[in-house]
């Protein structure tokens, strides 16, 4: 009414409002009445933005790979930016020109221009292998640009969602893959065989070792058992010759004991001839018949007539006549 207009706007969007030329009010989340012939109004949303991207770029083997992803940005200087693109919106708040997609394509291109060295840099391989090499090289690149800082917006964060070869290209590396697979898997099938037959062969290593062990210890007990017979036998001879050292030294002491008691025994039969002799000696000259009568047989009268017919027979030549009369015999032989 009469040109009169109202609008509102929320808290994270940062609002400067122009009249006649010049600038009246601004400020985050503004509402406000306006003349419409002669206000124009900025509005810069101060949200996190995301923004897809998608470029191509030759590797150092001259195939190409396509690199797609998002980078996350927030504006920190409205002003700045709104110096440098159109962000005004009519009374219904919808922006009347389509200079926000410049900040898309201006951040797509600082992201292509940092990448650009490094994917060339790269082989295929490398290069669809480097996503996260990509992202941190996207976004240092971004931070160090100065186009960028004068658009007076920051970028939060880079993501890459995928590094993807053509088709062709892809197609060749699955195959490439594949056979590779197939390849690894026939190794490993070998290793497997391979291991088996090691393991066999250790095994077999094994018992053999366990074997000859068994064989080296058995010759050791045989040895053994060798060392003590052998050890048994020169103790027992040993032994026998103690026995017959000791039976030797036991008859060389017998026979000296036997020695000096037979030279005893001799000394006390000398000594006892020699008492004899002693004893005798007064005998030796004496008649036998002077003998017998001192005896302690003398006084018989039996005795002394066997010895006076015995003298009567040693004289018998001198005898003319001797008479014996059976009386007298009887009378001798019974005389008690």
């Amino acid at each position: 009414m009469f040109g009169i207009n109202y609008i509102k706007f929320d808290a994270m969007t940062f609002v400067m409002h122009y009249a006649g030329g010049k600038l009246r009010k601004k400020g985050r989340g503004l509402s406000f009445f306006y003349l419409a012939y002669n206000s124009s109004i900025v509005a810069i949303p101060l949200g996190s933005n995301d923004v897809q991207f998608y470029f191509n770029e030759s590797t150092q083997d001259f195939q190409t790979i396509s690199i797609q992803g998002q980078i996350t940005y927030k504006v920190v200087n409205p002003e700045q930016l709104a110096d440098l693109l159109d962000f005004s919106v009519d009374s219904k708040g919808n922006y009347k020109s389509n200079d926000a997609e410049k900040i898309t394509q201006r951040l797509t291109n600082e992201a292509q221009t940092a990448t650009s060295a490094l994917i060339q840099s790269l082989t295929l391989k490398e290069g669809l292998r480097s996503a996260k090499r990509i992202e941190n090289t996207i976004k240092t690149g971004i931070q160090a640009s100065e186009a960028i800082k004068l658009l007076g917006i920051e970028p939060i964060s880079v993501n890459v969602t995928a590094v993807k070869a053509t088709p062709e290209m892809e197609r060749a590396l699955e195959a490439e893959t594949r056979e590779s697979v197939q390849q690894e898997a026939d190794q490993a099938i070998y290793s497997r065989r391979n291991f088996a037959v090691e393991q066999e062969r250790k095994i077999k290593e094994s018992e053999l070792n366990t074997e000859i062990a068994v064989e080296e210890k058995r010759k050791q007990i045989v040895e053994k058992q060798m060392e003590t017979k052998f050890l048994t036998q020169e103790n027992e001879q040993k032994l026998t010759e103690m026995k017959l050292k000791a039976s030797i030294t036991e008859e060389e002491q017998r026979k000296t004991f036997l020695a000096i008691k037979l030279e005893n025994e001799r000394k006390v039969a000398d000594s006892d001839n020699y008492k004899l002799t002693a004893s005798l000696q007064p005998y030796k000259e004496m008649d036998w018949k002077t003998l017998m009568a001192i005896g302690k047989n003398g006084g018989d009268a039996k005795m002394n007539i066997a010895l006076a017919f015995r003298e009567l027979a040693e004289n018998a030549q001198k005898i003319q006549t001797l008479n014996i009369s059976p009386d007298l015999l009887d009378n001798l032989l019974n005389q008690q």
